[in-house]
């Protein structure tokens, strides 16, 4: 398999938060940003791999500031590490200023995907090449994710977390 840039996966979706979107706080519900991160998350994952997918797990969330009603919102979603079969989606959240225009970070989110054929089962994927220092930085970090999720799960020993080690060497 060919290997693929994140950019080749990069899905942006802008909208609008409305009135029913909200909480009593007239911000838009958590859930609801959930929702549109899997969605932004699951095309990029699609555009790697051309194949269905499946949401694996939702590794990180950070809801850093509220998005309040009537605020115009852009999910940016790239793919930031391939293994075989699954992916690491970084997604970005902007909110923009509605009379400036500037757009300011309010969250983060990191969710994973697994490739499947049409019988549901795993299937590999093309592997990543990072072209800029932050998606550099998101692929590195990725495997240490990754192998901190296998350890929690007891599907490693903390003894093969190499990139884990290294971090207290």
């Amino acid at each position: 398999m060919t290997p693929k840039t994140p950019e080749q996966s990069k899905t942006i979706m802008t909208d609008l938060v409305l009135p029913s979107e909200t909480n009593p706080l007239n911000n838009l519900f958590g859930g609801e940003l959930l929702a549109r991160m899997d969605r932004a998350a699951s095309i990029a994952a699609r555009r790697h791999s051309r194949r269905i997918v499946v949401t694996a797990s939702v590794n990180h969330v950070a809801f850093n500031r509220s998005v309040p009603l009537g605020s115009v919102v852009t999910v940016e979603a790239k793919v930031s590490r391939a293994f075989k079969t699954s992916m690491e989606v970084f997604l970005d959240v902007w909110i923009e200023d509605r009379e400036s225009g500037i757009r300011d970070k309010a969250n983060e989110a990191i969710y994973t995907f697994v490739a499947v054929d049409e019988t549901g089962r795993p299937i590999q994927v093309p592997e990543i090449e990072p072209e800029t220092k932050l998606e550099k930085e998101r692929y590195a970090a990725a495997l240490r994710r990754k192998q901190l999720s296998l350890v929690l799960a007891g599907k490693m020993k903390p003894n093969d977390a190499t990139e884990l080690k290294a971090l207290f060497e």
